[in-house]
């Protein structure tokens, strides 16, 4: 087989997010079946990125499944940038699938402070009833810092994590996970396992410029697919998120 031939023959099928300045930055999209942590602190545009990731796969005939852990996906609904391609139908139809996680615990029975192994392996099996219910090819947690709190030993959250990605995996889910830090911490997760497991990281975060606080985004990690690790400004627009160069020295394409 000739080189070039090989060549495509192993390339991954890509996941296209939508937003094209990040599947510009990863080549196409994210590797279909990667496990991808969106990490970033308070106000960055963390579940925008989700939200929208979400939509575009429901629009493209993808079933998507949101999970939300502290909010309800209600008043997350409301209070989310109001896209122009939003749908309410997408989720009528069985497209786009909201389910709040407290409410998972308290059927499933485990509502307390923390969580043992056994239970960890009872949520991993629920949520992967959940994606085979919905038939879910685009899957969003928000946030795994959350469940973490409920998982105090870095070694139950590895084995959450670890879990949860072999079984959306196998299914062919492409998956974001919303990981929370503080600006001033190390890593890009509260206990620093999560960014070790999953397959691919998006940092945004924030920086002042001329008195102003722009959102900003960077692709750290990505198995399967080569990519920038340039920063780009990130702007919440009603048209969808949108990406700018951020150039050496701070100043932004385009920009005076």
């Amino acid at each position: 087989m000739p080189p070039k031939e090989r060549e495509v023959t192993n390339e991954r099928e890509r996941c296209a997010t939508g937003i094209e300045g990040i599947d510009h930055v990863l080549n196409g999209g994210i590797p279909r079946g990667n496990t991808v942590l969106v990490a970033g602190s308070v106000g960055t545009g963390k579940t925008s990125i989700c939200i929208e990731f979400l939509v575009h796969g429901a629009l493209g005939g993808e079933n998507s499944l949101y999970l939300s852990v502290t909010e309800p996906s209600s008043k997350l609904l409301k209070n989310v940038i109001p896209f122009d391609f939003f749908d309410d139908r997408l989720i009528k139809q069985g497209k786009l699938h909201f389910v709040d996680l407290p409410g998972v615990y308290e059927k499933l029975g485990i509502e307390k402070s923390e969580f043992t192994f056994d239970e960890i392996r009872l949520l991993v099996d629920t949520i992967a009833a959940l994606v085979d219910q919905y038939n879910v090819r685009r899957f969003v947690l928000d946030s795994v810092t959350s469940v973490s709190y409920r998982l105090e030993e870095p070694e139950l959250v590895r084995d959450f994590l670890l879990r949860l990605g072999v079984v959306l995996s196998s299914k062919g889910c492409t998956s974001l996970l919303v990981s929370e830090f503080t600006p001033t911490g190390e890593g890009y997760s509260r206990l620093g396992v999560e960014e070790a497991i999953a397959d691919g990281v998006i940092v945004t975060g924030n920086l002042e410029r001329r008195g102003d606080l722009l959102r900003t985004l960077q692709v750290v990690k990505m198995r399967g697919t080569s990519h920038s690790r340039a920063k780009y400004v990130l702007d919440l627009t009603t048209s969808g998120v949108l990406l700018v160069p951020l150039l050496k020295g701070g100043s932004v394409q385009g920009g005076g």
